[in-house]
């Protein structure tokens, strides 16, 4: 058995549901996947005295899901006061619409298609409920429209796929760009460096209790990656399907589609800066 603190990140073991902090508690969604690892991780965030909630990314259009989602919330004591969204994805988003309807609350999202309400989220924007505060950092890069959300008073931060609890995440070709996905990685760093942040609270797998570590991961492995596909190319493997062939031959071949996405992103940025 690998000791979890010797993986990247330091991931927690057990139960994945349940209080990761002081101020947020996580609910499983029931739709595990190769993608979405054991489910997606809903987020209940809220002060500990208050009788408010912020829930971040309700996820999947699952009825027994969003319900359970409301009735941790409401065994604790509080109630659903606003729901804020990671990025658009079906698996974080979907149950949104369904969800602002059970509890009466506004979503708001970086993205204006995904919102119910007039307010939406943009970088330094403070979202403040019941004296909670989490700051919205703009993490594009997955998506064009992710975010993260810091939590100052826990030193954590929620997220959503770009950094995941386990492995790696895809840089979602074409709307996801890996240009702005390492600025969003190093954003993330100096988060680690600069504010104190500790712990990541993702939007799949465990918690991870090494936020810089996790990050440094994830900064190592797209060089990495960036410089195997550089490679490839170079030895005349040109096209994406055959990149992917070549260089995650050791990755189950189900995860290869989502590869290839990743694989599209990297020979673009390659591509911009000259290097192929």
């Amino acid at each position: 058995m690998t000791d979890a603190a010797a993986l990247p990140g330091q991931p927690r073991g057990g139960v994945l549901s349940g209080p990761a902090t002081a101020r947020a508690v996580n609910v499983l969604a029931p739709n595990p996947s190769a993608m979405t690892l054991d489910g997606t991780n809903t987020w209940i965030v809220s002060e500990p005295d208050s009788d408010l909630a912020v829930v971040v990314d309700p996820g999947p259009l699952d009825e027994g899901h969003l319900r359970n989602v409301i009735a941790t919330a409401e065994k604790a004591g509080k109630r659903v006061a606003l729901t804020l969204l990671t990025h658009g994805h079906p698996d974080h988003a979907e149950g949104a619409a369904r969800f602002a309807e059970l509890t009466d609350t506004p979503v708001r999202a970086l993205d204006p298609a995904l919102r119910l309400g007039d307010e939406g989220l943009a970088a330094g924007d403070v979202v403040g409920v019941g004296g909670l505060e989490m700051r919205v950092v703009p993490t594009p890069g997955h998506t064009a429209d992710s975010l993260c959300f810091h939590l100052p008073a826990d030193r954590a931060v929620l997220t959503g796929d770009t950094v995941l609890g386990r492995g790696t995440t895809v840089v979602a070709h074409p709307d996801g760009r890996l240009g702005d996905y390492l600025d969003s990685l190093r954003r993330l760093r100096s988060l680690t460096v600069d504010d104190g942040v500790r712990t990541v609270l993702p939007g799949h797998g465990p918690v991870l209790d090494d936020a810089q570590g996790a990050v440094e991961f994830y900064l190592a492995h797209r060089a990495h990656r960036l410089a195997q596909v550089e490679t490839a190319v170079e030895n005349g493997h040109t096209t994406p399907a055959a990149v992917v062939a070549h260089v995650y031959a050791d990755v189950d071949r189900s995860l290869w589609p989502a590869a290839e996405l990743s694989v599209r992103a990297q020979m673009e940025y390659l591509k911009e800066h000259g290097l192929i």
